[in-house]
C-alpha cells in the first residue's frame, strides 16, 4: 500500500544518511522502524529485590567517634597496626 507522509527536512536527512550507512533503502528502514515501534513491549521479569545484607549486632559502639578509632577497631587483633 502506498501512502504519503510529511516529515521535517532534518528528519528526512537523518533517515537518508542512516539508510546509506546501513546500505538499505529508505523504505526498508522506515518499515523496520515502524515494525519495531508497533511490536508489543517486552514482558517484564520479576522486579529486582535487593538481598538483605544486614547482620546481627548491637549497633554503634559507645565512645567511638571518628574514622581513626573505627579503623583501629577493624584492625584490632590482626597482627599489625593500622596504616
Amino acid at each position: 500500500m502506498k501512502t504519503t507522509v510529511e516529515i521535517p527536512d532534518t528528519l528526512f536527512r537523518q533517515l537518508k544518511q542512516r539508510a546509506q550507512r546501513e546500505n538499505v533503502s529508505m523504505r526498508e528502514l522506515i518499515q523496520a522502524a515502524l515494525l519495531r515501534f508497533l511490536a508489543p513491549p517486552p514482558e517484564k521479569g520479576k522486579p529486582f529485590k535487593l538481598k538483605d545484607g544486614s547482620f546481627k549486632g548491637n549497633g554503634l559502639v559507645e565512645g567511638v567517634s571518628g574514622w581513626e578509632q573505627i579503623r583501629d577497631l577493624i584492625y584490632e587483633g590482626r597482627g599489625g597496626s593500622a596504616p
